[in-house]
């Protein structure tokens, strides 16, 4: 839905800044106006006073794998090796026409739940790199509604896997976006050096960003994230470098782990938690008490770091559920990582906004006059609200177009006997003040 010359009013819609509706209008795919009783001239849509936040981002999940739990067996342990001795497995049987099709898949759902950036980390473990091709062509042909970028990750190692090196270094000639790594995947601590090396001189070859599963793992003693914040800060490659689990962290000794955070702070190394997987992949080892397989968000936020969160998974190898809601996975970081204080909440809420569009160095990201009209309007009041009720968007708007939307829901109950309306929204206290956080 866009007039011919590239309008489009967004009616009757609230911003995190202010409790109170107002109309937005979108033209060219950017957003021109804000205000009140603009000119009705211009096609439109009704918010009806659902929160307008700009689209949500996903910067981890592995599209390649997606859809694919059960074949061709399933994971019964449910835990991370397991996991990725079923990929494996699985491997034999991928064509370029089957990711495409989960991936595609994938990525609708994404988009009926407001998300319209995506970063994808893809198995480069592969003599034929086939996964890379099929999602560079997936990368294409949705680059007028969602970006798309892809990390050359190296699921087997780089050192531990033949011609691993080799693979990754075609990886990013194919045209890759990001670099990977994996270096408690190594078979030495020596190896997992050289693969944060490697990722560094790859990075800097091709001029690119770096992405690293780093120090996924209960062992204390997987201190990898280390190595990376100091080439981070050798390279001078601040907001360029992230680190996505590192779930050792949790298992750090505080004097360490104090030490590791300030020296992340200072290098400019950005984190992704993946809430969903890791609190069922982690503390896998322990009777009680059970770690909760979580990196230290709270204190990591606390001394600003920036902390983005992923899906990581939908229906694969390591997490055969999801839907690929960022919202769910909002959710779940304020649980797990206790953000439930009136301010947290509106941070678990930016690890799937702000900090995330951060990670992926997203131009012209937001709400304001200017932005890119990359939008989602939920049919709630306030952030709080949506975290709590998970509402699917009823608008999706990419670079100014309807591309998806969902009639708001209406529940009936039977209670004494009669059928009654139920609605879950409640006035909240303080609404101005909770929803002007930014």
């Amino acid at each position: 839905m866009r007039s011919p010359n590239g309008a489009l009013l967004l009616r009757n819609v609230r911003l995190r800044t202010s409790s109170e509706p107002v109309e937005v209008l979108v033209k060219n795919g950017q957003i021109t106006q804000i205000g009140k009783n603009l000119t009705s001239s211009y096609p439109g849509v009704d918010g009806m006073g659902g929160i307008m936040v700009p689209g949500l981002v996903d910067p981890h999940i592995h599209l390649d794998a997606v859809l694919t739990e059960g074949f061709p067996a399933p994971n019964r342990s449910g835990t991370l090796i397991e996991g990725i001795e079923r990929w494996s497995q699985r491997k034999p049987y991928l064509t370029e026409q089957d990711i495409i099709d989960r991936a595609e898949e994938a990525i609708r759902w994404h988009m009926g739940h407001g998300v319209l950036h995506i970063r994808s980390h893809v198995d480069v473990c592969d003599p034929n790199l086939t996964a890379l091709r099929a999602l560079i062509a997936v990368r294409e042909k949705v680059r007028p509604w969602v970006t798309l970028e892809l990390v050359a990750f190296p699921q087997d190692g780089v050192f531990c896997f033949p011609n691993g090196p080799e693979l990754m270094e075609e990886a990013m000639r194919l045209g890759a976006d990001v670099v990977g790594g994996i270096p408690h995947y190594e078979w030495t601590r020596e190896d997992g050096i050289r693969n944060v090396e490697f990722a560094f001189d790859l990075a800097l070859k091709y001029q690119k960003p770096i992405d690293i599963h780093c120090d996924e793992t209960d062992d204390e003693h997987s201190r990898f994230l280390e190595t990376v914040a100091n080439l981070c800060r050798r390279y001078n490659l601040a907001g360029r470098v992230t680190a996505s689990h590192t779930t050792a962290m949790g298992s750090y000794n505080d004097a360490y782990a104090f030490k590791l955070i300030r020296i992340l702070a200072q290098s400019g190394v950005q984190i992704i938690a993946n809430p969903l997987d890791n609190i069922v992949l982690q503390g896998r080892f322990d009777t009680y008490p059970k770690r909760r397989g979580m990196t230290r968000v709270k204190e990591l936020m606390a001394a600003g770091v920036t902390v983005a969160a992923g899906h990581d998974s939908i229906m694969d190898p390591w997490y055969p559920l999801g839907v690929g809601s960022q919202l769910f996975v909002a959710a779940m970081l304020a649980h797990v990582g206790q953000l439930t204080g009136s301010e947290e909440l509106h941070e678990a809420f930016n690890s799937v906004t702000d900090y995330a569009a951060r990670v992926m160095n997203l131009p012209h990201y937001g709400v304001r006059v200017g932005d890119l009209a990359n939008l989602a309007i939920f049919p709630v009041p306030s952030i709080v609200d949506a975290l709590r009720l998970l509402p699917r968007p009823t608008w999706v708007i990419s670079h100014g177009t309807v591309v998806a939307k969902t009639p708001p829901e209406e529940t009936t109950v039977q209670w004494d006997g009669e059928f009654q309306s139920v609605t879950y929204l409640r006035p909240r206290q303080n609404l101005g003040l909770l929803d002007a956080h930014e």
